[in-house]
């Protein structure tokens, strides 16, 4: 299980105003820290304070990001962007792997980012400020690249109508999505509730990808009007 990030931030901050910085250090530095000043605080933290935390003025910080909305703009691709990675998707594909394999590295590599404290923080957070579209962006995204990539090769997998004949609908997307929601929730059960949760959480994803294909073909067979290989 992924642990929340020590309090660092305020000694390197300290320590880097002895130097100085190259610019793009110091924005993906201001970056780093609002990310774990956001998921700590809450959208409402404000600017001045994450200044203050970082031991820099906050017209400093506005130098490099010119709004509160730029800067929230910068965790979102730092949190929920940029952390996909393109070779899950490759081996995803990889149709020479049992499709079991493929799903269990996929979403073992994707739990790795997902249930960590500042992404389960900000997930949760973002979706209670009013205002922020951040999870809708999050969601759309997870459904025409995540949702569509598992259903392909599910239906592949099991000799069923391709996409570009039958259309992904909704009942296989809120299929996929109760696999995904049930690996995020290790993590709010840890960082929101404050429940103990397994330690090494690959087992727990294993079994929960071994209970989701034992019954999606059948189910998807039913949905697409044909029969499982």
């Amino acid at each position: 299980m992924t642990r929340k990030p020590a309090r660092h931030a305020r000694a390197r901050s300290q320590g880097n105003r002895r130097r100085r910085l190259a610019p793009d250090e110091r924005e993906r530095l201001i970056a780093q820290a609002a990310v774990h000043f956001f998921a700590e605080q809450g959208f409402e933290g404000q600017t001045r304070e994450l200044a203050r935390r970082l031991g820099i003025a906050q017209p400093l910080l506005y130098r490099y990001f010119p709004s509160k909305h730029a800067l929230i703009e910068r965790v979102y691709r730092e949190v929920f962007v940029d952390p996909w990675r393109d070779e899950w998707f490759v081996a995803l594909a990889d149709r020479r792997r049992p499709l079991k394999e493929r799903l269990i590295y996929f979403y073992r590599e994707y739990a790795r980012t997902a249930v960590g404290y500042e992404r389960v923080r900000l997930f949760i957070l973002a979706g209670l400020k009013g205002g922020l579209d951040l999870n809708a962006r999050f969601f759309k995204m997870l459904r025409e690249h995540v949702f569509v990539a598992v259903v392909r090769e599910v239906r592949e997998a099991n000799g069923l109508p391709p996409l570009d004949r039958v259309p992904m609908s909704e009942t296989e997307a809120e299929l996929v999505w109760m696999l995904h929601a049930a690996i995020f929730y290790i993590g709010i059960r840890h960082w929101i509730y404050g429940l103990p949760v397994p330690e090494n959480i690959d087992p727990v994803i294993e079994a929960m990808i071994v209970t989701f294909l034992e019954g999606i073909p059948k189910e998807m067979a039913t949905l697409t009007g044909a029969q499982p290989a």
